[in-house]
């Protein structure tokens, strides 16, 4: 097993750019040109009736794009508003809470918090502060808790002290397991927890009068997904029970994590479900051919994704990762009989 942990290490070395700091992160970037405003207002985009997207930027967190790099959103109602994800940091948290006041003439009353990833996180108590409930799941709860202060340290040295001004890590005011207070606004709304799958805790929200869905980490939009923290047949298994809904008609199109409004819900799942596939596929491949480690970011390679944001590291972070679970696997199994006869 010792040795094993000192394999982890290497991987995380070879696959994440050589260094063992953290994957989530570089050195900060220097620009040529001023850095943009940071208190730019987010836009917004109604993608159905009463259903609107803040979208991100997409890439790595950094000084140019402030780490607002993922996708938030809300849902307005005849009685009330709900936001789902808070954002990167504070400031981006009352960017957002502008944006939802400009398009529907009030705060939200709550706000979701989809997934355990900080840039969606940290900009919860700007929301707050106008009086929105932050509602996670516990498990994704218990992994912001137990880490994301290392996380919001990383952001700070990526994306810059000013960007980041005033965000704290913080708890949320309502944890639940499986179906969350949800405040009335009106219309229906689902919340789907699959359970481990694309991370702990994890969930997407239904609009059930529009068919769209806020996928959170469970969908990207031409991104690659992140397995850091997945569950990889708990995920593909939702995505399954995610297709399942779509060719019902009760899902006909959604907000992904990262990337553009998808309009086909069950295409943009499927090509979710078709990179994770094709990952396993592929690395288990590797490790039953015995391919060492240090080839493997070669060998791993995914041609058809590599237009995909985020392909350069996340590609190969993820098979590093895969790789090692699955190596871990092979060594856990107990030995078939007759094998040692047979040496």
């Amino acid at each position: 097993m010792p040795a094993l942990l000192t394999r982890r290490a290497l991987a995380l070395g070879l696959l994440c750019g050589g260094t063992l700091a953290g994957c989530s992160g570089g050195a900060a970037r220097q620009w040529a040109q001023a850095p943009p405003a940071i208190d730019r207002d987010a836009s917004a985009t109604e993608v159905a009736a009463g259903v609107w997207m803040l979208p991100g930027t997409g890439g790595e967190p950094d000084a140019r794009n402030l780490g607002r790099v993922a996708n938030a959103g809300f849902v307005q109602g005849p009685r009330g508003v709900l936001a789902v994800d808070a954002g990167t940091s504070l400031l981006h948290g009352q960017a957002l809470l502008r944006a939802i006041v400009r398009h529907a003439g009030q705060p939200p009353q709550a706000v979701l918090i989809t997934q355990t990833k900080p840039d969606v996180l940290f900009g919860a108590p700007a929301l707050r502060a106008a009086g929105a409930r932050v509602l996670m799941q516990r498990q994704a709860a218990v992994l912001m808790a137990a880490r994301c202060s290392v996380c919001l340290r990383n952001l700070q040295r990526d994306v810059g002290a000013a960007a980041m001004a005033g965000t704290e890590l913080f708890e949320a005011d309502v944890l639940f397991d499986e179906a969350p207070p949800l405040p009335d606004i009106g219309r229906p709304l689902r919340v789907l927890y699959p359970g481990p799958a694309s991370g702990p805790g994890d969930v997407a929200l239904l609009d059930e009068a529009s068919g769209v869905l806020f996928a959170g980490g469970l969908v990207e939009g031409g991104r690659i997904p992140n397995l850091h923290d997945a569950d990889l047949p708990g995920w593909l298994q939702a995505l399954e029970g995610l297709q399942r809904l779509a060719a019902g008609g009760r899902l006909r199109a959604l907000v992904p994590g990262h990337g553009p409004f998808q309009p086909d819900a069950a295409a943009a799942i499927g090509r979710t479900a078709g990179y994770l596939q094709a990952l396993q596929a592929r690395v288990a491949a590797l490790v039953d051919e015995g391919v060492p480690l240090s080839a493997l970011p070669e060998r791993a390679a995914l041609p058809a994704y590599e237009g995909w944001d985020g392909y350069p590291q996340l590609h190969r972070r993820n098979a590093g990762l895969l790789y090692l679970r699955l190596e871990q696997q092979q060594l856990m199994q107990p030995a078939q009989p007759g094998a040692a006869a047979g040496r």
